[in-house]
Order: structure tokens, then C-alpha cells, then sequence
């Protein structure tokens, strides 16, 4: 389909809308007044080029009219509208100018804690971690967003969002060699999901995740560790991941490379590490002496 004649319209519209806006600005214009209508008017055509422009795939241009329309709804007073817009404004940039979505998402979110309106607000920390996560590759700051959220559901009562916000924390930070933070909050999920029937099943993996961390750090904690998990939630002791460590802390305190190894495949062949268990698991083994590291 051609739409090459919408990103003509789409520059006269916003050429015909900073008109009204200056209009409504003008001397003649506060005297007769108008000028609000004028300015809401500005407001629907901001929002009509930016739907055209992202017709046309132009994301640059889509998200500066919707910033456009944003900052004329705010003044305004139309909070909603204004949160709204720039959100539209965030979702257009994130396809150009990954730093501007981030930006336009903030000013949302502002009016949205504003407005005592958190969990919408919590859901934009989200992708702006994910921006962060994907494609300015800045964890440190994914991992401040994700945080954010988490404390946004957890006033709101939404407990199952935060603890998903939280394990992101954790993981990030377990990447990034912040194993205390990583297992305060592995012990913090596990622990709030051990009693809940229909999640008590995950706790194992959070304590598995937190025991991990425990054994990068020092065996010994590692062993008090499984030992405090197989405690507080019996049904850890019979799981497969429970098994493995102990199979692991045996070969570490012999120092035995290849029985590490060979426990790690035989959990693998039923259940598949993922790349966070694989970086975890070749930690420890990098601790064997003289080891050089590969799970193979």
C-alpha cells in the first residue's frame, strides 16, 4: 500500500498546528480569548501527524509529535492525556532513538506517580529496563528500573509483578558478581512462594539459584545453605537440583573436576541449563585448582 502522500499531510499538519499554538499565544488571541480551544485543536492534529508519520514508518517524526501533543495537554491540565501521549511518544522513539523513549517514558511516569496511579507506573520502569536490557546494553540501570517497579507493586499489593521484577534484579546482579543482593532476593521469592500451592513448585529453583550463588562465594556457606533451604522447605531435599549440589559440593571439597562435570550433565540431559545456570556452574568449577572452566 503506498503512503507516500501521508508524510506530506502528516509535515502540513504539524505546520498548521504550530500556527494555532502560536496563535493561541498571541496578544489578539489572549484578548478574544480561544486560545485553549486553539491549543486543544493544536492537540488533535499533533496526534493525527503522528499516527501518519508512523503510517510511514518515520518513528523520529511520530514521537516528536506526540511529545508535541503531550506537552500541549499539560498545559492543559489534561494529566492523563498528556501520560498518554508521551507513552505513544516512547513507544514510536523506541524503533529510533532508544535514549528519547527512555526520556518520554520518565516524564510519563512522573505524571503518572503524580496522579497516585503506580502500578501503570511500575509497567514503564519495566520497559524501560528492557530498553536498557536490549538496546543501550546498560544492566546497572536496567537493574535501578526493574528495582523501582518491584517497589511500586509491592505498595500496590501485586506481589506476584514484583517478585518477577525482583528475579530479574537477582539474576542481573548475580551476572554482575553482586551475589548478596542475588541471594537475599532468591531467598526473599523462595520463602514468600514455598507456602503458595500453585507457586511452591519455583521455590526449589529460587533456592537452587541462591545455593549457586552461596557456592561461587564459599563452599562452606554453600553446605550451611542447602542445609537451612532443605529446612525451611522439606520438598527441596528430593528435588533434582538439591541432588546436584550435593553432588557438586562432594567433587569441590575433593577437588575432583571430573565428577563436577559429570553431575552436570547428567542434570542437563533432563533438565537444560540455561545460559545463566551454564555462567553460574563454570564460576564454581573455575574455583576447582588448576581448572580452566568448560562444562563439557
Amino acid at each position: 500500500m503506498d503512503n507516500s502522500g501521508k508524510e506530506k499531510e502528516a509535515i502540513q499538519l504539524m505546520a498548521e498546528a504550530d500556527k494555532k499554538v502560536n496563535k493561541s499565544g498571541s496578544f489578539l488571541g489572549g484578548m478574544f480569548g480561544g486560545g485553549n480551544h486553539k491549543i486543544e485543536e493544536a492537540c488533535e492534529m499533533y496526534c493525527r501527524a503522528a499516527n501518519m508519520f508512523k503510517m510511514v514508518k518515520n518513528w523520529n517524526a511520530a514521537g516528536k509529535a506526540f511529545c508535541q501533543a503531550a506537552r500541549l495537554h499539560m498545559q492543559l491540565q489534561n494529566k492523563h492525556d498528556s501520560a498518554t501521549s508521551f507513552v505513544d511518544a516512547g513507544n514510536a522513539f523506541k524503533k529510533a532513538d532508544p535514549q528519547e523513549a527512555i526520556n518520554c517514558l520518565n516524564a510519563a511516569i512522573d505524571i503518572y506517580t503524580d496522579m497516585g496511579r503506580f502500578t501503570i507506573a511500575a509497567k514503564h520502569h519495566i520497559t524501560i529496563a528492557e530498553v536498557y536490557e536490549s538496546e543501550l546494553v546498560d544492566i546497572e540501570k536496567a537493574i535501578a528500573h526493574y528495582e523501582q517497579a518491584a517497589d511500586y507493586y509491592k505498595g500496590e499489593e501485586s506481589n506476584s509483578s514484583a517478585n518477577k521484577c525482583l528475579l530479574k534484579v537477582a539474576a542481573y546482579s548475580a551476572q554482575l558478581e553482586q551475589y548478596p543482593k542475588a541471594i537475599e532476593i532468591y531467598e526473599q521469592v523462595g520463602a514468600n512462594t514455598m507456602d503458595n500451592p500453585l507457586l511452591k513448585y519455583s521455590a526449589k529453583e529460587y533456592f537452587f539459584k541462591a545455593s549457586l550463588c552461596h557456592f561461587i562465594v564459599d563452599e562452606l556457606n554453600a553446605k550451611l545453605a542447602v542445609e537451612k533451604y532443605e529446612e525451611m522447605f522439606p520438598a527441596f531435599s528430593d528435588s533434582r537440583e538439591c541432588k546436584l549440589l550435593k553432588k557438586l559440593l562432594e567433587a569441590h571439597e575433593e577437588q575432583n573436576c571430573e565428577a563436577f562435570t559429570e553431575a552436570v550433565k547428567e542434570f542437563d540431559t533432563i533438565s537444560r541449563l540455561d545460559q545463566w545456570l551454564t555462567t553460574m556452574l563454570l564460576r564454581i568449577k573455575k574455583t576447582i585448582q588448576g581448572e580452566e572452566g568448560d562444562l563439557k
